[in-house]
């Protein structure tokens, strides 16, 4: 398996908004020494020189607390700093291609609202599914709610592992319970958190929770 379930217990996808006096590095340091089982970056307005500086920057990081990496979007990106895998959504690259691309060794991950999507981002080669945006979110502005009902028709559909992202953190990542997902996926839960370690340990606890239920 290129991807373990275990990996996407608490994946961390990245967000330059609350950086801070913090680099990007190290707000990602401290969510893996709290726990975070797998890292996405995800940038959207960074020239090519710096997102590859900082690619490379957290893919070394990533190595050394034995945590994937995966890049958002960027296939080209993606393979130029042999990242662990990349994460594409519905609007972007098709997932076939992503898969010819990446070739049969690395992690691919897609983001799926439907049963249908679900199936065919599968059948595409997906390793496993992103499903939401499960509960309101601020940091996708065009994220569409997916219900618990859909969120467990795909978990139900698929054999590959469904990861959960949108609005989650500890006050509500036990409403997951049952669903069939084997983790979820958060930003501000971690990033938006003045203690990032601290938040990233006790949602681990609560998604450990959550998933043996």
């Amino acid at each position: 398996m290129r991807c373990d379930k275990k990996d996407l217990l608490l994946y961390a996808v990245t967000d330059r908004a609350w950086l801070g006096e913090q680099t990007l590095a190290q707000q990602v340091e401290a969510s893996l020494k709290g726990g975070a089982t797998m890292v996405q970056l995800r940038e959207k307005h960074l020239d090519r020189a710096a997102f590859l500086a900082e690619a490379r920057e957290l893919k070394a990081l990533c190595g050394r607390y034995g945590a994937p990496f995966l890049i958002n979007d960027d296939v080209a990106l993606a393979l130029e700093v042999r990242a662990d895998g990349v994460h594409v959504g519905q609007s972007d690259m098709e997932a076939a291609e992503v898969r010819r691309r990446l070739g049969p060794d690395r992690i691919l991950g897609v983001s799926a609202q439907t049963v249908e999507q679900a199936l065919g981002a599968e059948a595409a080669g997906a390793d496993y599914l992103g499903v939401g945006a499960v509960f309101p979110t601020g940091t996708k502005d065009d994220a569409d709610a997916v219900s618990c009902d859909t969120l467990k028709a795909i978990c139900a559909a698929v054999r590959i592992p469904v990861v959960a992202i949108g609005g989650i953190g500890p006050e509500n990542v036990g409403k997951l319970a049952g669903s069939g997902v084997c983790g979820v996926a958060v930003v501000s839960a971690l990033y938006a958190q003045a203690d990032i370690q601290g938040a990233a340990r006790k949602l681990l606890a609560l998604t450990r929770e959550m998933v043996a239920r």
